[in-house]
């Protein structure tokens, strides 16, 4: 789904996995009022720290550095470690090697309290200490001065790293310099691609048993055996499965609305670079591999009509302009969804009723027909002042209100900000080994958790005796009820919730033996309290992890398969099997299936083979 709710920070335009601060060891400030000038911004430009200071919401604000840490911990402990003294933070950026960390919170009441609380505290033999820390500079206004000083030759001044490649690397035509941006494998034979996301996956399952061995030393002498069979893993590794269809696949893309690459502006398409790089250039997806033809004539048409219009394009780096974001969303039905991300500024409601009006006509009955929408909508992108993530109100302007796709015989509604998986063909293959590995039957109760639009539970429901589905998304619950009934379902109810809330209470009330779980959460992973709860639940005896990203998700695969304690009841799993699926050629990134059944200790024997 889009996040559409960001960071007002410049920096925090990106994922946050590719967040880095450019900070050092002692780059503090004193304590000062907001509006005062971040210490080291003194003697440089202070326009680097200007996004701090408008009425606008960012983390860096109330931002931290705990010191002294632990040798060896990572994101996930010490996240753990805040928790359990009550303290939430927004963000942490903990730098490999190093004994201190960076942590933001949404608000300053909140930051005071980790600082009273965090500092002289004891964890692991070490005293922690906590001081306030400065925010980041904004990357391209510090790029732009570095420049300037280099052109200036000013004594002292630092060229931007690797400025030289850059300008010979600009040589290349910026069809090639896309495609290495959003398709870093495209010149590389998919059977290639299959087998590093293969060795990527092996590498995951390696570590996994370490993890496990570490955490759980009852495992060991299954763990021995498993890492003899299973080249040095938990689990056997099954071959990865292709996607169907290799180009074109995408069936939702977010394309950003910027300065073009060549000059061009209002160009709507692909960030050539990264903001913390120092550049919001825009490419057109014209010569893109991945995505649909359908959605490219939709890109061009949109484009077209926001040249003609007076707005300009939104700033990241000065938070003026209104043009944003266009997502598009396409399906084998033919049907197409368009979504116009709009920043209203100080514009009358007036003026927005008339651009709303102008973008029906132009789709409708102008030039813009001829693109295909099916559904179009406008959503008011402002800058949110507070850390909420919620999804902006979508505006219908014109057509259907949804969009239908078919996957594995059945018909699926999809609503603007519902999840459904970006490559339908490839979705089948993964559907379809999750009902494999479920080992269901008719008297089978599926929990199906990060539902979606129900598409795994719906698949599965002519199998089993129910289904029950969890999902936050109150769009995405009304489309997955939608869509169970029009496949003629009548044993699948589906619940609007936290997982983490919703899922325990559910759990508890299921009663049946043959209870299996299945799992498909963001990339982040469960929350703990949710696999808390599945451990505690002795009756929830298999379970199917989807995972879109195993690496983050290794905190929920350890936890399902730790020792017993306290704070983690109930019996451990452990891993049977595991398998790639590869939804997305091109790219580094693939789905991974792991299959975990819970250990049984009323047998007396440990049997190698479970």
């Amino acid at each position: 789904m889009a996040e559409v709710a960001v960071d007002s920070s410049p920096a925090d335009l990106l994922p946050s996995t590719e967040k880095e601060p450019d900070l050092k060891d002692g780059d503090l400030m004193e304590e000062k009022n907001q509006e005062d000038q971040p210490e080291g911004a003194a003697g440089g430009d202070s326009s680097m720290y200007r996004y701090i200071k408008g009425d606008l919401f960012t983390s860096e604000i109330f931002k931290v550095e705990i010191q002294n840490l632990p040798k060896y911990i990572g994101f996930n402990d010490l996240k753990k470690f805040l928790n359990k003294h009550g303290i939430n933070p927004h963000k942490i950026k903990l730098l490999n090697k190093q004994m201190f960390a960076f942590v933001t919170f949404k608000n300053q009441e909140e930051r005071d309290k980790a600082m009273k609380l965090v500092h002289g505290m004891q964890w692991k033999n070490k005293v922690l200490s906590v001081r306030l820390a400065k925010p980041k500079a904004d990357p391209i206004l510090k790029k732009r001065k570095q420049e300037e000083e280099s052109e200036a030759g000013q004594p002292g001044a630092k060229r931007a790293a690797g400025s030289q490649e850059a300008e010979e690397g600009e040589e290349e035509p910026l069809s090639i310099q896309i495609a290495n941006a959003v398709t870093p494998l495209w010149n590389v034979p998919y059977e290639e691609q299959l087998k590093r996301k293969d060795q990527e996956v092996e590498a995951i399952l390696q570590k996994l048993t370490r993890e496990i061995g570490n955490n759980n030393k009852a495992m060991l002498p299954w763990l021995f055996v498993q890492k003899e069979k299973n080249n040095k893993m938990c689990c056997p590794l099954e071959p990865i499965r292709p996607s169907p269809v290799q180009t074109e696949y995408r069936n939702k893309c977010e394309f950003v609305i910027g300065v073009g690459a060549d000059g061009e502006d209002k160009t709507v398409g692909f960030r050539l670079g990264k903001y913390k790089g120092g550049t919001c250039a825009v490419v057109s997806p014209s010569e893109t591999t991945h995505v649909s033809s359908e959605a490219k004539r939709i890109v061009q048409a949109f484009q077209q009509f926001i040249r003609t219009t007076p707005y300009a394009v939104y700033s990241p780096e000065t938070y003026e302009g209104h043009w944003r974001q266009l997502t598009v969303r396409t399906c084998r039905t033919t049907q197409t969804m368009a979504m116009v991300f709009f920043n209203p500024q100080k514009l009358q409601e007036e003026e927005l009723i008339e651009l709303k009006a102008n973008l029906r006509h132009y789709f409708t009955e102008g030039e813009g027909k001829e693109s295909g929408i099916t559904s179009l909508y406008f959503v008011r992108m402002g800058q949110r002042k507070s850390a909420g993530t919620e999804d902006l109100p979508c505006e219908h302007v014109t057509g259907t209100e949804w969009i239908h796709e078919e996957l594995l015989g059945l018909k699926f509604r999809i609503s603007p900000h519902s999840f459904f998986q970006t490559n339908t063909p490839a979705a089948e293959v993964l559907y379809s080994a999750v009902g494999e590995w479920a080992q269901l039957d008719q008297d089978s109760i599926v929990l199906d958790v990060c539902c979606g639009t129900g598409t795994i539970g719906i698949s599965l429901a002519k199998r089993v005796k129910k289904v029950i589905g969890i999902e936050l998304c109150q769009e995405a619950v009304e489309d997955a009820k939608a869509n169970a009934e029009a496949n003629g379902l009548t044993n699948v109810e589906f619940h609007c919730g936290k997982a983490e809330d919703v899922f325990p209470t559910i759990l508890n009330a299921v009663v049946s033996p043959n209870i299996t779980a299945i799992v498909d959460p963001p990339r982040a992973g469960l929350h703990s309290k949710v696999i808390l709860a599945i451990r505690k639940a002795e009756h929830l005896k298999r379970l199917v992890y989807v995972a879109c990203n195993a690496k983050a998700a290794m905190n929920n695969f350890v936890d399902l398969c730790r020792a017993t304690s306290n704070r983690v009841r109930g019996s451990p799993f452990r891993p049977m099997r595991a398998m790639a699926v590869d939804l997305f050629p091109q790219t580094m990134h693939c789905e991974t299936i792991l299959l975990f059944e819970r250990v049984d200790y009323s047998s007396n024997t440990e049997d190698p083979k479970l």
